[in-house]
């Protein structure tokens, strides 16, 4: 993959381009705040960026403002999103339009670099990779539940694991059951978000911004 990284912690940026790079992929440009990364973004068409929210110079949420600037010039580009805080405001517009290409991960709480490089490569690859604790708030912050009445407890759980990014296989693991129940919970929560076959949409990612839609 080719990637962009917008930290400003040196230390933290630094450790995550010779992470990547040890891993075979390229880091054509490493910045320091949101107005350098939508730079960086169309001058080398990363396959995906990494960016923290509070960069210089207000720190605040210019990450955030910067990556809503690079999915809107470049849709093809993914975002992930790796931060110590949760915004709800600006993440729920990251998401806006489509969900596909988009991470948000909690710094505090990546303990495996190997499922931290997964989730990266989920989101270069048009998936979703979402920190539960993200998902909590942002469901909770605009009162998306109220879309999703239909669905019963547990297509609720499997749709807020969907959104996390999980396959099937992962789901059916952190639920302690079969596979083939998780294909057809994930059958049944297609039908009532009203999402049928396509050869052209991801109905895993359609899903997922139906779940978050405000």
């Amino acid at each position: 993959m080719r990637i962009v990284i917008a930290e400003d912690s040196v230390i933290l940026r630094d450790g995550l381009v010779q992470l990547l790079v040890d891993r075979g992929h390229q880091v054509p440009a490493a910045v320091i705040d949101g107005d350098a990364l939508v730079a960086a973004a169309a001058e080398h068409r990363p396959d995906v960026c990494i960016v923290d929210i509070r960069m210089p110079p207000t720190f605040t949420d210019e990450g955030l403002r910067a990556a809503i600037t690079v999915r809107r010039e470049q849709p093809q580009t993914g975002v992930l999103v790796f931060s110590q805080y949760v915004e709800t405001r600006y993440a729920a517009q990251l998401l806006a339009g489509s969900a596909a290409g988009v991470g948000y991960l909690l710094k505090d709480r990546v303990a495996d670099v190997g499922e931290f490089v997964d989730a990266l490569t989920r989101v270069a690859t048009g998936g979703t990779a979402l920190d539960p604790d993200v998902v909590t708030q942002l469901v909770g912050a605009s009162g998306r539940q109220r879309a999703l009445t239909a669905l019963t407890a547990r297509e609720s759980e499997v749709m807020a694991l969907m959104a996390q990014g999980r396959s099937n296989a992962g789901i059916a693991a952190h639920l302690v059951v079969s596979e083939r129940a998780v294909e057809k919970h994930v059958a049944r929560i297609f039908a009532k978000l009203q999402l049928p076959p396509s050869e052209t949409e991801n109905r895993r990612v359609l899903a997922v911004l139906r779940y978050l839609d405000p």
